[in-house]
């Protein structure tokens, strides 16, 4: 499809997410006046029952999921990537990206782990930081083994979930601890929000179009400036070819599991009412129409 007419459809996506919320927060506040008992929780169910309704239906969508179309992925997400609305008293933002531009951090597997030390002791971060993040994989670990931990972590928190790293809030702990036992103020600077997601699913691709700097300097053993070369021809890569790596780069690569087209998309939405804010934040399966993975902050 040409991006030009692509574009005018992803537009009016946008306009008809903007009508459908609208429309449902004007009903709302209109139930609100005789129930009284209007709260922001509420609203956020709202607004994310429209936006999931708006994406399950969309014609835009449909085409996505049809198309397998990296570019048209491109196109949408560019169009879409923050959306601000203010209706009646609210101000709503919403904000489309890939759902796989990250490194699960449950990835982590012998086949990769140097590059896993690599890129934590280029940051100036030991190695023993890696060893605990195996300490909280311990799923896949043959069951001798299970209780052969490298640190006191667990002596300490002996309630800390190790099957895998769950979430960014797990892993803070799991970086208090190395702040605490070994003094190194060097974990603070690392950039895991730009570096890691976290899923159960080991298995999950990265999406190379995608991919940020701090992932292709881990996946890549690369400097921040080659890492910045790949990540501003963002969405133009269709195969390895087209990355140019040298050939250290392309073993390095084979470690992990990668794509040029994953379907998913992470959906943000925030909600802002005077002093009050609410966050919801899930990732929505284009081709099976699903969400998944809601997280609410109030």
């Amino acid at each position: 499809m040409h991006r030009g007419i692509a574009l005018l459809i992803t537009l009016m996506f946008v306009m008809l997410i903007s009508v459908a919320i609208g429309y449902g927060l004007s009903q709302m506040k209109r139930a609100s006046k005789i129930v009284q008992d209007e709260n922001l929780l509420y609203k956020s169910s709202m607004v994310l029952d429209d936006v999931l309704t708006i994406l399950q239906t969309s014609p835009d969508m449909r085409r996505l999921a049809d198309s397998n179309s990296s570019d048209e992925l491109y196109i949408f997400l560019q169009s879409s990537s923050y959306l601000p609305l203010d209706i009646a008293d609210e101000k709503i933002i919403l904000s489309f990206s890939s759902a796989r531009s990250k490194l699960n951090i449950n990835s982590l597997k012998r086949k990769n782990e140097g590059l896993f030390r690599e890129f934590f002791n280029r940051h100036m971060v030991s190695s023993s930081y890696v060893d605990i993040l195996k300490d909280c994989m311990r799923k896949n670990q043959a069951k001798d083994e299970y209780n052969n931990y490298s640190s006191t972590l667990f002596d300490q928190m002996p309630t800390l979930f190790r099957d895998y790293i769950a979430s960014k809030k797990h892993l803070d702990m799991i970086n208090d601890f190395y702040l605490q036992e070994y003094g190194d103020t060097n974990i603070a600077k690392l950039p895991f929000d730009e570096l890691f997601r976290y899923s159960e699913n080991e298995h999950e691709a990265i999406d190379l179009n995608y991919a940020t700097v701090a992932v292709w300097e881990l996946i890549l053993s690369a400097s921040k400036e080659r890492a910045e070369q790949l990540y501003a021809a963002e969405g133009s890569y269709k195969s390895l070819e087209d990355l140019k790596l040298t050939p250290s780069e392309k073993v390095n690569i084979s470690r992990f599991e990668t794509s040029f087209f994953e379907p998913y998309l992470l959906v943000e939405i925030e909600i802002i009412r005077d002093e009050s804010i609410s966050k919801i934040r899930f990732i929505y399966d284009i081709k099976l129409k699903k969400g998944y993975d809601f997280v609410f902050e109030v």
